[in-house]
């Protein structure tokens, strides 16, 4: 149905910043939303930032990233980007690319950002 393939994870001091992507193939016409979703040891996935594919292209971000990540997309290129500025140790975890349509979600394998204090 879809695929997705993500890139861009990797080890960063606190205070820096990475920029996440996703690229979607396959049924991405039947796409609504697409996001970014994180789980962090022993704890629960949570939702990072999603924005609808609609032309207005709203947007939501959890409390705990507003202000430091941005995500954004390339509709050309079917391509997800997640910008994440003043990274902090607590925001280390595996970073999950979703896409949702009405009837089901898709997932991308994961990628690790590790951020070191």
């Amino acid at each position: 149905q879809v695929r997705l393939v993500e890139s861009g994870g990797g080890l960063v001091q606190a205070g820096g910043s990475l920029r996440l992507s996703c690229k979607a193939s396959g049924s991405i016409f039947r796409a609504n939303a697409m996001g970014w979703y994180r789980q962090a040891p022993g704890k629960q996935r949570e939702l990072v930032a999603k924005m609808s594919m609609s032309s207005r292209g709203t947007t939501i971000y959890a409390d705990s990233v507003k202000g430091r990540f941005t995500i954004s997309r390339d509709n050309a290129n079917y391509t997800v980007y997640l910008q994440m500025n003043s990274l902090k140790p607590e925001d280390t975890a595996v970073y999950y690319c979703n896409l949702d349509t009405l009837d089901w979600s898709s997932w991308a394998r994961g990628t690790q950002v590790t951020v070191s204090s």
